[in-house]
């Protein structure tokens, strides 16, 4: 924990320096967590789909 404080002020020092880093964009950011969320959101449907009809699969 020490360290990954540490490390997120070396960051915003170092931010504070060069604002112009060309970092990723927050609008980047909510893009990523939007497609990870969808993802497991259809994995999880997946899931349960199967989960319930499986009983009846194995009789095909």
């Amino acid at each position: 924990m020490v360290w990954l404080t540490a490390r997120v002020q070396e960051s915003l020092k170092d931010a504070a320096r060069r604002p112009d880093r060309g970092d990723v964009s927050i609008t980047t950011v909510i893009i990523w967590v939007a497609a990870v969320t969808g993802a497991l959101v259809v994995a999880g449907t997946i899931a349960v789909v199967i989960g319930k009809y499986n009983g009846l699969l194995n009789n095909l």
